[in-house]
């Protein structure tokens, strides 16, 4: 008799392949660990295979065969969950309500246009918007608190969510006009910023704890937000990277200077929409993440920024909304 795995039974192998435990997958399960155990026994003896190995160990590792099946499984459920979001786009019609979440690295002018038009094209729709740091996005959105995320990579796997690239963006090492870097005025090393203070974001989502980036100086002073960084480093109390764009006019009038510190990296990172599979965006969300990439993909990248910065203090800077 041919194999006839059920949905549930590839969501439970996805489940403790991911965590890496029987007993970890019945917790996010909310299921009881034995009867984890028993579906992923019926799912090896229809298969006629071993999905995991058995070796008393804590750490449940997945056979030759089920690393070879896991992708088999991905695209299964996959599938049928776009099969579901579709039908129940075609159920319910326009929402009552678009969540969005997004990371404070999306350039802030492509968000304000876009949702400046969305309240003219949807009025009868009620939008909630939330900002925040680095794993926030992704938080939200898994736990369905957001229905659409804008922001950058995913900081782990997870087959539960739709991901598409919709821009770009990067962060510049900056200090206050009068900070002691800025008034170097030659190309900094690791020995020149390990003593300055450095102006760090605590993610409060907890998904990178552990987990620092471009973090060169000892000492370090950590903030719970991008907008909170940003006048601390302009008042001169440290430095640290700040977003391309939220930092345009700063360097334009020359109250930020841009470091260039040959151990930070400074180049470009992919934005992301993201959407769970199971409960998409629906045309009104649909239409909004349209118009973020429209906007998002005229956004300057790193060579036009830099031209941006040699160009006269009075010139106006254009925005990646215009």
């Amino acid at each position: 008799m041919d194999a006839n795995p059920t949905l549930d039974q590839l969501q439970v192998f996805l489940t403790v392949a991911q965590t890496g435990s029987f007993s970890a997958a019945s917790k996010q399960l909310n299921r009881a660990q034995s009867v984890v155990s028993y579906t992923i026994a019926n799912l090896e003896s229809q298969l006629e295979v071993s999905l995991f190995e058995r070796n008393g160990s804590r750490q449940t590792r997945l056979t030759k065969a089920g690393e070879a099946l896991l992708t088999d499984a991905r695209r299964i459920v996959s599938d049928l969950n776009v099969m579901r979001s579709r039908a129940k786009t075609l159920k319910e019609g326009l929402e009552a309500e678009v969540s969005l979440a997004i990371s404070n690295m999306v350039p802030i002018e492509a968000v304000v246009d876009a949702l400046s038009e969305f309240g003219r094209r949807f009025p009868s729709v009620s939008m909630k918007l939330t900002s925040g740091e680095l794993g926030m996005v992704m938080d939200l959105v898994s736990t369905s608190r957001a229905s659409l995320g804008v922001g950058g990579a995913l900081l782990k796997q997870d087959d539960s969510l739709a991901v598409e690239k919709i821009g770009h963006s990067f962060m510049v090492p900056v200090a206050s006009s009068q900070h002691k870097l800025a008034q170097l005025g030659r190309r900094l090393d690791r020995r020149d910023v390990r003593e300055e203070t450095q102006l760090v974001v605590t993610d409060a989502s907890g998904i990178t704890q552990g987990r620092d980036f471009n973090v060169l100086s000892y000492k370090t002073w950590r903030v719970g937000d991008i907008a909170t960084k940003h006048q601390l480093i302009r008042g001169g109390l440290g430095w640290g990277g700040l977003p391309a764009s939220l930092i345009r006019e700063d360097l334009a009038t020359g109250r930020l200077i841009p470091l260039q510190i040959d151990a930070y990296e400074t180049t470009e990172y992919p934005l992301y929409a993201v959407h769970r599979l199971a409960d998409p965006p629906g045309p009104a969300g649909t239409w909004l993440k349209a118009a973020l990439a429209e906007r998002l993909g005229r956004c300057p990248n790193r060579k036009d920024f830099d031209d941006l910065l040699l160009r006269p203090p009075t010139e106006k800077l254009s925005v990646a909304a215009e």
